[in-house]
């Protein structure tokens, strides 16, 4: 992902845009599933970005100490736009979150390169990007598995109980 054409403010206040809607995008799945488990996961992931989030504002901070942080309604970088609806079958979400995941984890590899090699920042960005595909990684098991059945989103409510 190319982000030359960029000033590290706009890349950063876009990070910040991205992990908020990740996080309310994941909290929106797990109210919509009846899966548990599946719920679990998305909460955690929710949380993960909500971490990114706090990470990228202190980055923020650092380079614009004077500065508040104002969340752009629209961001020229190019992240996914995350729209959802009401109506929207829950594999579809996981698809829309796989896709945003992917472009996560490419931005913070790129946006890398804009700190100084092997720095705390430059390091920890380049671990949001393997978290991020980790992410990617839970969601697409969880979609195939959603994929196995006729309806999405079956649930039975004794499949994750223990002995």
């Amino acid at each position: 992902m190319n982000l030359k054409d960029f000033g590290l403010e706009q890349l950063l206040l876009a990070a910040i845009k991205s992990e908020v809607e990740s996080s309310n995008l994941y909290l929106e799945i797990a109210k919509k599933t009846k899966n548990g488990l599946l719920s679990d996961k998305l909460n955690f992931i929710a949380k993960e970005e909500k971490k990114h989030k706090q990470f990228i504002e202190e980055i923020y901070k650092n380079h614009y100490p004077r500065k508040k942080i104002i969340i752009p309604e629209k961001s020229s970088v190019p992240l996914p736009k995350i729209f959802i609806s009401d109506d929207m079958p829950v594999s579809k979400l996981l698809k829309i979150a796989m896709d945003a995941e992917q472009m996560a984890s490419d931005f913070y590899k790129s946006l890398s390169d804009n700190f100084e090699e092997e720095s705390k920042i430059h390091n920890t960005l380049l671990y949001f990007s393997s978290m991020e595909i980790g992410h990617l990684k839970i969601l697409e098991i969880e979609k195939e598995s959603m994929d196995r059945f006729e309806e999405a989103d079956v649930y039975w409510p004794m499949v994750h109980a223990g002995p």
